[in-house]
């Protein structure tokens, strides 16, 4: 039995393997379950979280595919040596794109012209209706939300982006195809409570907090469009890549400050 360890709750938005995953990764990672150590087994798993013995052979299986654990047929399971490293990005945005198309999914939810939302047209002016494309992606191999994407573009774009095509090429792809060159990106990062919508989008319970990524891409220097990406910190994490003149300089990243003034 693994000693004051969080409890699994059903009826929170997340899968009970998902949940069992988590715990016994967390306590892989603080040194709670040694290197080498053996995990519960399987029956005494299943009485602990009070979740049945399919529950627990997900979790662990996951655990094994991910590299924190060998399964030993027979004789139980162990945490691994080499317990892995959280992967490490390079390259560029565009190379992050097309990795992520790489790995996973995509369900187009919405799909048509509708107003921006005032919050983006602040940030890329349009005129009149913007195309507005909603997508949910899934991890390919076992189908775990990801993210939840959006993106407002010119009107006049409608005619070269295809909803059936957004299943199987990427965005950019598209744009790409129909004649916009991005100059640069500028990324914002923020962080709401999951309403809803988004948290059975994500299959995280509602009031979880969520990480939101707004990315603004200019084109002939000027604002062309947007991509709001809003993920889960549970599953995602977010690496910002600066090169030493970068930090010297403080190009490409800023904190910015929301605070009321006094009298405002």
């Amino acid at each position: 039995m693994i000693q004051n360890a969080a409890p699994v709750m059903p009826g929170t938005g997340v899968p009970l393997h998902r949940q069992l995953f988590l715990v016994l990764r967390d306590e892989i990672a603080r040194g709670a379950i040694p290197v080498g150590g053996p995990l519960p087994t399987e029956q005494t798993l299943c009485e602990q979280f009070g979740v049945s013995r399919i529950t627990v052979r997900r979790a662990l299986g996951d655990l094994a595919d991910q590299g924190y654990i060998e399964r030993r047929h027979g004789v139980g399971s162990f945490v691994r040596g080499t317990v892995p490293a959280p992967r490490e990005r390079g390259g560029s945005v565009m190379d992050e794109l097309r990795q992520t198309q790489f790995e996973t999914e995509v369900e187009v939810l919405e799909f048509g012209m509708r107003p921006a939302p005032q919050a983006m047209a602040g940030k890329v002016e349009f005129d009149g209706d913007a195309l507005h494309i909603s997508r949910v992606r899934r991890e390919r191999h076992t189908g775990e939300p990801l993210m939840v994407t959006e993106a407002w573009l010119p009107a006049d774009l409608a005619g070269d982006i295809d909803q059936d095509e957004l299943r199987r090429t990427p965005l950019y792809s598209m744009l790409s195809a129909a004649g916009v060159t991005v100059d640069r990106m500028q990324h914002e990062f923020t962080a709401e409570i999951a309403g809803p919508r988004y948290a059975q989008l994500l299959a995280t319970p509602i009031g979880a907090a969520l990480l939101r990524v707004n990315r603004v891409a200019f084109s002939a220097g000027t604002a062309h469009h947007l991509l709001s990406i809003l993920l889960s910190p549970n599953r995602s994490r977010i690496i910002v890549s600066q090169s030493a003149e970068e930090l010297e300089s403080g190009d490409g990243f800023a904190i910015a400050h929301d605070v009321r003034r006094p009298g405002a």
